[in-house]
């Protein structure tokens, strides 16, 4: 994860929604450089979440799950005279996705025991529903940073 690539400027949309997203999302979700492997749970989470919900594409929940989980704003920790507060500061548009796709990657990880893509799927339609891990680390963050309010006037 440490890792920082330019990804951004040389991805291709994915080749049956032509989504720049799903194909950040399906690197994001490759292990081992498997990318043919990766596609394929993708479109199988995809298959099951268009069985579950009929009224619409599933690359467009796929977007407003992605959409739903995305933070606003995150503490940050600064440093003043010796003490470090968490500083609430609004997210940037490109860290505000990372975050989106990491968080919905690690809450399929933590779960175990079924194929990834009903994993994922399961995972999707929840944030699609503004519930499940993914959309509780979200909360979590907006907490955090609605508690340390008082410590706005640190942003820098």
């Amino acid at each position: 994860m440490g890792r920082i690539t330019a990804s951004r400027k040389q991805l291709k949309p994915d080749p049956r929604h032509g989504s720049i997203l799903a194909a950040k999302f399906v690197n994001c979700l490759m292990h081992d450089g498997k990318k043919s492997v990766a596609f394929e749970v993708f479109y199988d989470a995809l298959e099951i979440i268009s069985k579950r919900i009929s009224d619409q594409e599933p690359i467009e929940v796929f977007h407003q799950a992605l959409e739903n989980i995305k933070p606003q704003i995150e503490v940050r920790s600064k440093r003043v005279g010796g003490a470090a507060y968490q500083v609430p500061m609004q997210v940037n548009r490109a860290r505000q996705q990372s975050l989106a796709i990491r968080w919905l990657l690690l809450a399929v990880r933590e779960k175990k025991g079924r194929p990834t893509a009903q994993k994922l799927a399961d995972e999707l339609t929840a944030a699609f529903n503004r519930e499940g891990a993914a959309m509780n680390r979200r909360e979590n963050v907006h907490r955090m940073a609605d508690a340390n309010k008082a410590f706005a006037h640190f942003a820098w």
